[in-house]
C-alpha cells in the first residue's frame, strides 16, 4: 500500500480511503469483515457522513462502524476516520453550515461513532448561504475542544474554498471531489487550453492546479463510475470497449485485475489524490489495494486517457 504524509497534518494515511457509504443494511459480522480486510490490505483510513443510511436511518453506517470500534479495543488508535456534515433532509434536501448545525452533526458523528474525536470534518457540499466566520467560529470550537483535529470540504471550486479558508483558523486539508478515468473534468481543461472544444469546458475552476498550489488532498469519489452515478464504465464494454481491452492489457502485464489499473491510473497523477473506495465487496477491496503498488509509465497513463475518448492536443 502506499502512504501520504497529508499536509499541513502529522495524519501518515493510506492512498485508498475506505468509503463507508454502502454499510447501510448490513450486519455488525459483515462490517467488520469488512473494517478487517481493509487493515489486512494497509488501508488505514475511513470516510463517513451523517447522512449516510438506509432511508429514514441517517447516521446508520456510521453505527455499524461504531459498534465495530466498541467491540474492538484498539482499533481506533490503528485508523483515521473522516466524516462529513452540512446536507440537511426536508421536503427537499437543503445544506446548513451554520454553527449550531455543525456542532450539533459533530456531536451526533461521535456518539454514532462511539469515539471522542474525528480526524477530519468535511462539510458536506456548497452551502451558497455559508457564512465563513460562522463556519471559522464553529471550526474553533471542535478544533479547541478537541472533537476535530483537521478539517477539509467536498465538491468545492477554488473560489469557495478562499471564501471559507481567509475566515477559518486551521488549514482546509481535504476537498472530495468525482473522478475517474471515464469522468475526469479538472484534467481535461487543464490539456486543453485554449482549445474550444467540449473538454475544455472549465466547470471546476482550475480546482487540480489550485490544491497543488494549496498541497490540498483531493479524495477521488466514484472512482469506477462513467458519470454522476451512471454506472461503472469497466463494466460498459459496448461505450468503451477499446478504454476496456487496454486496460485489460495493462492489467495482464502487470498481473492484477483491472480494477487495480483503474485505481493505479489516479494515483499516478503527481497529485498524490487518493482513492475513495464505495465497494464493498472484500475480494474488490483487495484487487482496488493492489492498483495503489503500481505505477503506470506516462504513456499507459496517457493512452488510458486518449482510449477513454478524450483529446491530447
Amino acid at each position: 500500500m502506499k502512504y501520504y504524509e497529508i499536509p499541513h497534518t502529522d495524519m501518515r494515511q493510506s492512498a485508498i480511503v475506505q468509503g463507508c457509504m454502502r454499510l447501510k443494511g448490513m450486519n455488525y459480522a459483515e462490517v467488520e469483515k469488512i473494517v478487517n480486510t481493509c487493515l489486512e490490505n494497509g488501508i488505514n483510513s475511513f470516510d463517513h457522513a451523517d447522512v449516510y443510511g438506509t432511508a429514514g436511518m441517517r447516521g446508520e453506517c456510521e453505527e455499524l462502524f461504531g459498534q465495530v470500534l466498541e467491540r474492538n479495543p484498539g482499533l481506533r488508535d490503528q485508523i483515521f476516520i473522516q466524516s462529513k456534515c452540512g446536507i440537511c433532509k426536508g421536503n427537499y434536501d437543503y445544506y446548513d453550515f451554520s454553527k449550531a448545525h455543525i456542532l450539533e452533526a459533530v456531536d451526533g458523528i461521535l456518539r454514532r461513532l462511539k469515539t471522542d474525536h474525528l480526524d477530519a470534518l468535511l462539510l458536506h457540499r456548497p452551502d451558497t448561504l455559508m457564512e465563513p466566520e460562522e463556519v471559522a467560529d464553529a471550526f474553533d470550537t471542535l478544533y479547541r475542544d478537541g472533537k476535530v483535529l483537521s478539517f477539509g470540504v467536498s465538491n468545492m471550486n477554488p473560489g469557495q474554498v478562499e471564501l471559507l479558508a481567509r475566515a477559518v483558523s486551521q488549514p482546509l486539508v481535504f476537498n472530495q471531489l468525482q473522478m475517474s478515468i471515464a469522468h475526469c473534468p479538472m484534467i481535461d481543461t487543464g490539456l486543453s487550453v485554449n482549445n474550444r472544444i467540449p473538454q475544455a469546458v472549465d466547470y471546476e475552476g482550475g480546482i487540480l492546479e489550485y490544491s497543488r498550489l494549496k498541497e490540498m488532498t483531493i479524495q477521488a469519489w466514484s472512482p469506477f463510475q462513467k458519470g454522476f452515478f451512471e454506472g461503472p464504465f469497466l463494466a460498459d464494454r459496448d461505450t468503451y470497449g477499446e478504454l476496456n481491452a487496454y486496460i485489460d492489457e495493462l492489467a495482464e502485464k502487470y498481473e492484477v485485475t483491472n480494477t487495480a489499473i483503474a485505481v493505479a491510473w489516479i494515483l499516478r497523477h503527481p497529485a498524490h489524490m487518493q482513492v475513495i473506495l464505495g465497494t464493498t465487496n472484500l475480494k474488490r477491496i483487495a484487487e482496488a489495494c493492489a492498483g495503489s503498488e503500481i505505477t503506470l509509465t506516462r504513456e499507459e497513463w496517457y493512452t488510458i486517457y486518449a482510449k477513454a475518448g478524450k483529446k491530447i492536443l
